[in-house]
């Protein structure tokens, strides 16, 4: 039988996960009625890792522990939202419009889908780390948690550099209608996306040193991120477009060939 001290550590958890799925619903569906009502998307991935911004630390003061670990990661969650929505942002707002929305903005039942499955998105991703802010145990850093944090900081900077080189590239007029190839693009694909999976594993990896029983099921958000980036959303849509707008280059074709679709020698 579980202890009372266990018991109320579940009540809170679960409270602080249903507190947690209230706001981020309510967020992305006032997102919703302003963009509808707007006909746009442009603050669509902002209001994403905003919630994830918001969540982070809302999360870590519900909790009201404070622990070390809890602090670095719910920094790391901050830093990365901080980043990749700006960067989003900015890059949204140069090009003058997401195409993944062309069909869909003008359509409220789909737009709101979209809406809705972003706050799906959020929610599970940040799982590992809603958890770990409401647990009132604290144990010693160990190896999980380094190895964690090091897993964290080789996929931020492998997504940071990978975003950067590409911004890079497409300002350079001589670039134009060309595809990318260099720097961490000659050895992936999708150097982004792999830096994305690998720290969304770093984060659940070091909160699951003081996870307990159904807990370590939040391992479901690095394999959610995995297979919504290589079967839904990403690399698929990304694979698509750049074949029909590539495939009749041989170079294009050669690329595809000889280099990793994620992960160097292996995928």
């Amino acid at each position: 039988m579980q202890s009372t001290d266990e018991m109320n550590m579940g009540n809170s958890v679960s409270t602080l996960l249903l507190r947690s799925g209230l706001w981020d619903v309510g967020i992305q569906w006032a997102g919703f009625a302003v963009a509808a009502a707007l006909k746009t998307e442009k603050f669509y991935d902002l209001a994403g890792s905003g919630t994830f911004l918001f969540l982070a630390i809302q999360t870590l003061r519900w909790g009201n522990t404070f622990y070390f670990r809890q602090k670095v990661q719910t920094g790391m969650v901050a830093t990365w939202a901080v980043r990749l929505g700006l960067f989003l942002f900015t890059r949204v707002l140069q090009a003058g419009g997401d195409s993944r929305f062309d069909k869909v903005k003008g359509n409220p039942k789909t737009f709101f889908i979209y809406w809705t499955i972003q706050a799906l998105w959020v929610w599970l991703t940040l799982l590992p780390t809603m958890i770990l802010n409401s647990e009132k145990r604290d144990k010693p850093l160990g190896l999980r948690d380094y190895a964690g944090w090091g897993l964290w900081t080789a996929g931020f900077l492998l997504e940071a550099v990978a975003d950067y080189q590409k911004t890079v590239f497409k300002a350079d007029p001589d670039n134009a209608g060309k595809f990318i190839s260099t720097g961490l693009w000659s050895i992936s694909r999708h150097p982004n996306y792999l830096g994305e999976i690998l720290l969304w594993a770093g984060l659940y990896l070091s909160s699951s040193s003081v996870m307990s029983g159904y807990q370590h099921l939040s391992v479901i958000s690095p394999i959610f991120v995995y297979l919504l980036l290589t079967r839904v959303s990403g690399i698929p849509i990304l694979e698509r477009q750049g074949m029909k707008r590539y495939g009749k280059d041989p170079a294009y074709l050669d690329y595809v060939k000889n280099t990793a679709l994620l992960l160097p020698g292996f995928w």
